[in-house]
């Protein structure tokens, strides 16, 4: 125990005497929890929407302010020339096209159907795909309003429908930053651990500090856990800092969940990620190395963790090694418990996995660890 007290003190001071060092693992996470999800947003708003009006009836101009006033739409043009709005999407300055062909009103009012044309730069497959149905439910909607307006004046009486009422759980407001902060925090915490201790061993050894800790009387278990603690109550302090202040303070973000139960599942999963994180170090011989290793592995852990798109729809072998990744578990198990405040039996098999990943990389980090005394 005495010697392991040695070695922590030693690695603390390390860390705490690079000046440089010191922003980068304590300042750098939580400016970029403050601005990442504010970018990371899923809604698609201000889509730059060109009207060819040939009919510039009532009609016609009640569907372009329904459009605007949707809040999705920003009118960039108001024409009757189709070629016009045409150049305004090949100079990027439009999106999306409705065309409103001569007779529009006629037609609705004498043959009760009327054919509208629209045209989207599917460049931004996203933007495109959402753009298409926002403008698809805004026609509908104002479709239905004609038809139970005509109703209602044909028989002066509301004929019968159905009123669907939603209930938003967990997130009744639908605001993204509530879905989104907590996995970037969770991110976060992974690079920075990760990386940090990947080039932890590796430092020694180009610095030639290795070869003098090999030939004292420390066990490998004690060397390896020298290196482990610091960085697992520094993401401990991180995450605190950035659920507690930037989350609550900033986004608004109160966990309803058992906090025992996130901060338990959180050292497990700090233990497992400093596990891959000395595996690395020992594997690699120079800082290098050690970080591009360490990028091929933060690179895939981030993309098919459920950051950004579900797991679900990925194909079976995208999911396969979405769920060979810790990170994976580690997002899932914070928004189950920060945001729908689950307990302990919904997230048992999170419990399980992680444990075992935790017992795998550092045993084998223990093994790879080769020292001469």
């Amino acid at each position: 125990m005495r010697t392991l007290i040695f070695l922590l003190k030693k690695e603390f001071k390390q860390i705490f005497r690079n000046k440089a060092l010191l922003p980068l693992i304590f300042i750098a996470p939580l400016i970029q929890l403050l601005i990442l999800p504010l970018a990371a947003d899923y809604e698609v708003k201000n889509i730059n929407i060109s009207f060819v009006d040939h009919d510039h009836s009532t009609m016609s101009q009640q569907l372009y302010h329904k459009i605007i006033s949707s809040g999705y739409f920003r009118g960039v043009g108001y024409g009757s020339s189709y070629k016009d709005a045409l150049k305004q999407i090949e100079a990027d300055q439009a999106d999306l096209i409705i065309e409103i062909p001569l007779g529009f009103e006629r037609n609705l009012i004498r043959e009760s159907k009327q054919d509208l044309f629209v045209a989207i730069d599917a460049i931004n497959g996203v933007k495109a795909g959402l753009g298409g149905s926002y403008i698809g439910q805004i026609i509908t909607d104002f479709n239905q309003e004609i038809r139970l307006k005509w109703i209602t004046s044909a028989e002066q009486t509301t004929p019968g429908q159905i009123t669907i009422y939603s209930s938003f759980w967990y997130n009744p407001n639908l605001n993204y930053r509530m879905f989104m902060v907590p996995a970037i925090l969770v991110i976060l915490i992974t690079m920075i651990c990760a990386y940090m201790c990947a080039l932890n061993i590796v430092k020694e050894k180009e610095v030639g500090t290795i070869e003098q800790i090999n030939v004292t009387p420390i066990k490998k278990y004690q060397f390896i856990l020298g290196k482990l603690i610091p960085f697992w109550f520094i993401g401990l302090f991180i995450f605190s800092v950035g659920l507690f202040v930037i989350a609550r303070f900033v986004y608004g973000i109160v966990p309803i969940g058992n906090l025992l139960l996130l901060y338990l599942f959180l050292a497990i999963y700090l233990i497992a990620l400093l596990g891959m994180g000395l595996l690395i170090s020992t594997m690699a011989n120079t800082q290098q190395q050690a970080m591009s290793v360490a990028f091929f592995f933060i690179m895939i852990f981030m993309l098919m963790s459920g950051l950004f798109t579900p797991i679900d729809s990925m194909p079976d072998w995208a999911k396969l090694i979405a769920y060979c990744s810790p990170v994976t578990y580690f997002i899932d198990v914070t928004r189950m418990l920060v945001l729908k405040g689950s307990g302990m039996m919904d997230i048992r098999w999170h419990f399980v996995i992680i444990i075992i990943f935790a017992i795998v990389l550092n045993g084998w980090a223990l093994i790879k660890y080769k020292k001469t005394s």
